[in-house]
């Protein structure tokens, strides 16, 4: 099986890490910074906005079970693509929608994905979306892998990531690993 990797940030990477994990061909799915210039930022620094890294999700996925364009559907339904640097009430860079391109295809797929997003007016505003070819990526702290699994009831899960969750199982229900 050769697997791929998508590199995405669409605001809290604990949400896309929830949803992703859920999605039938990921594989593996690993929270980190991404698309900045400090090298190995930790939590704390990313979070000052000023290290250029993006809050993201590292995407192993296998092509024969599901497409890059299929995973940008799926990443342009849980987030707000139209804020820029902001998602609900996460404000800054990190928090930017940012597609890092593993290859001159998934640019490709990307911009074509992100021109179909556009033109369905499915968010009624431009999109904002960065696409960007990869570089380097950091994993977050081993406490910001699994946070929704291991922290359902906290705050933060229950009024922002459940409702993604949520979201996310009804309109991809044909698509998840397992019943929900």
């Amino acid at each position: 099986m050769a697997e791929e990797l998508a590199t995405l940030g669409g605001g809290c990477f604990w949400c896309l890490e929830a949803v992703f994990k859920e999605l039938r061909g990921v594989n593996r799915v690993t929270s980190g910074y991404a698309g900045g210039h400090a090298p190995n930022p930790t939590y704390k620094q990313v979070c000052t906005g000023r290290t250029g890294h993006a809050e993201v999700v590292q995407v192993t996925f296998d092509p024969e079970q599901i497409s890059y364009a299929d995973l940008l559907r799926v990443f342009f339904t849980i987030h707000d693509p139209t804020t820029k640097d902001r998602q609900g009430n996460d404000i800054g860079p990190q928090y930017r929608s940012i597609i890092l391109t593993h290859s001159d295809e998934q640019a490709s797929t990307a911009r074509h994905v992100m021109q179909e997003i556009s033109n369905a007016n499915i968010w009624g505003a431009p999109l904002v979306t960065e696409i960007v070819p990869f570089h380097r990526f950091y994993p977050a702290e081993e406490e910001h892998h699994d946070y929704f699994a291991r922290n359902p009831w906290a705050g933060y899960c229950q009024v922002v990531i459940a409702p993604k969750v949520a979201k996310f199982r009804r309109t991809y229900a044909d698509k998840l690993k397992r019943a929900a």
